[in-house]
C-alpha cells in the first residue's frame, strides 16, 4: 500500500508521541513531564477517533435538507403553473389566498433548508473547537513545566521559595528539548482538524495554536542556546540507556 506523504497520518503522530513518552520515561522516570506526555498520547489517540467521527457526513441532516429542497421546488413549480393558467381578474381573486399561503410555506421551507444546511457545519465546528481547546490547554501545561527550568539561575543561591534546580546542564538540555518536541507534536495534532475540516473558524484556531507552540518553542531554544553558551557545545551527551539520577522538580 502506497503511503500518502502529502497529509498528516494520525497513526504516525500517535506512534511518534509514544516513542517520545518512552524516551522521557527512560531519562526522567516518574517525572511530571512523563505524565504530561502520557496524557498527550491519550489525547492524540482520541484526536484520531474524533476526526474520523466529525468528518463523517451526517446523512440524516443531508436527507432532511434534500427533502426540504425538493418540497420547496415542487411548491415553486406549482405556483408558476397556477399563475400561468390564470385568465382573468376573477380567477386571480379566487386563488390569491391559496397562492399566498403556498408562498409563505415556500419561504418557511427556504429558511428551514438554510438552517439545516448550516447545522451540520456548526455541529462539526463545535466538536472540533472543544477538542482544540483541550490541545491548547495542554500546551500551557507543557509551558508550565519548562517555566522554572531557567539556565541563568543554575548555581545561584537558593531561597526557601526557590524551585528545585538540581538538573545537570545535559539533563536540562534534554528536558527542554523534550518540551519543545511535545509542543511541536501538539501542533501536529491540531493540524489534523484543519486537514479534515475546511471550516474557516477551525482553520484559524489551528493557526493560533501553531503560532502559540512556535513562540513557546522559540523561547525554549533560547534557553538551550544559553546553556550551550555557558557550558560549551562539546560536552558529551549521556548514553541512551542512561537515566537521570536526580529527581526532577515539577
Amino acid at each position: 500500500m502506497t503511503r500518502n506523504y502529502r497529509a498528516l497520518d494520525p497513526t504516525k503522530v500517535v506512534e511518534t508521541l509514544e516513542k517520545l513518552e518512552h524516551r522521557i520515561s527512560a531519562r526522567f522516570a516518574g517525572s511530571g513531564l512523563s505524565r504530561v506526555c502520557a496524557s498527550l498520547v491519550a489525547i492524540a489517540k482520541q484526536t484520531s477517533e474524533r476526526i474520523t467521527y466529525v468528518a463523517r457526513p451526517n446523512w440524516t441532516l443531508r436527507l432532511l435538507l434534500i427533502s426540504m429542497a425538493g418540497a420547496a421546488l415542487l411548491i415553486l413549480l406549482y405556483l408558476a403553473a397556477q399563475v400561468a393558467t390564470l385568465k382573468g381578474t376573477d380567477q386571480w381573486s379566487d386563488t390569491v389566498q391559496g397562492l399566498d399561503a403556498l408562498f409563505n410555506l415556500l419561504v418557511l421551507l427556504g429558511g428551514g433548508a438554510f438552517f439545516v444546511s448550516t447545522l451540520e457545519t456548526r455541529w462539526k465546528r463545535a466538536r472540533a473547537l472543544a477538542a482544540l481547546h483541550e490541545l491548547r490547554s495542554i500546551v500551557h501545561v507543557i509551558d508550565m513545566h519548562q517555566l522554572t527550568k531557567d539556565p541563568s539561575a543554575m548555581g545561584a543561591v537558593r531561597t526557601p521559595s526557590s524551585p528545585d534546580r538540581n538538573l545537570t546542564p545535559i539533563e536540562l538540555v534534554r528536558y527542554l528539548d523534550y518540551c519543545s518536541e511535545m509542543l511541536s507534536l501538539t501542533a501536529k495534532c491540531s493540524a489534523l482538524y484543519a486537514e479534515r475540516l475546511s471550516d474557516s473558524v477551525v482553520v484559524d484556531t489551528v493557526g493560533d495554536i501553531e503560532r502559540l507552540t512556535s513562540d513557546l518553542s522559540n523561547k525554549i531554544w533560547q534557553k538551550i542556546t544559553i546553556i550551550e553558551t555557558l557550558y560549551g557545545r562539546d560536552v558529551p551527551l549521556p548514553s541512551i540507556g542512561q537515566t537521570s539520577t536526580n529527581p526532577v522538580a515539577e
